[in-house]
């Protein structure tokens, strides 16, 4: 056998087993910072939704409890008083509403853009039937004329857009506390 070949021999013989161990520590480090990665992963998720979740939930009951406020019997024990007319009354309950709806715009980014779009049609409802109502009412009358009529209003109505919405929260939040 020629002296190069023989050498070339004892060179692979060293190189083999080191390119074979070199292959083997590189698939086991690589396998361990992949799994390493993926539990950061899960951890950072898992920390993500702990904060998350409460603050789902709170934008939840803050929207549920702003229909139960946006509900015209509602919204007529909190702003009706003995001293208002009709027109003033139309304008409370119209400012109350709106007042209502801007206290809790920040809820929006915590739910769903379809939920919000509910709750924004709710709010546009129930403006729809206070000037629908009020326009019927002679604007000097007492406050007592107006309230009656919404409130027959109401009770002739089998399901308000504000129930549908306090549906539609329940619904979302079912699935946030599934998920």
């Amino acid at each position: 056998m020629p002296a190069w070949l023989s050498f070339l021999l004892e060179i692979l013989k060293s190189i083999v087993p080191a390119l074979v161990v070199f292959a083997t520590v590189y698939y086991m480090m690589d396998t361990w910072f992949k799994h390493q990665y993926q539990l950061q992963v899960l951890k950072m998720k898992q920390e993500k939704k702990d904060v998350t979740i409460p603050l789902r939930l709170q934008a939840y009951e803050r929207l549920t409890i702003l229909c139960e406020r946006l509900s015209i019997p509602n919204l007529l024990l909190r702003v009706r008083n003995k001293d208002q007319n009709c027109a003033t009354l139309h304008m409370a309950l119209i400012m109350t509403i709106q007042q209502e709806f801007e206290y809790n715009l920040s809820q929006q980014i915590y739910v769903s853009s379809p939920l919000w779009e509910i709750i924004k049609l709710s709010r546009d409802d129930t403006f729809a039937i206070v000037n629908a109502v009020a326009e019927k009412t002679d604007p000097k009358s007492p406050a007592e004329e107006l309230a009656r009529e919404l409130l027959d209003y109401v009770r002739q109505q089998p399901v308000s857009s504000l129930e549908k919405a306090i549906e539609a929260v329940k619904k979302e939040t079912s699935l946030v506390l599934a998920a």
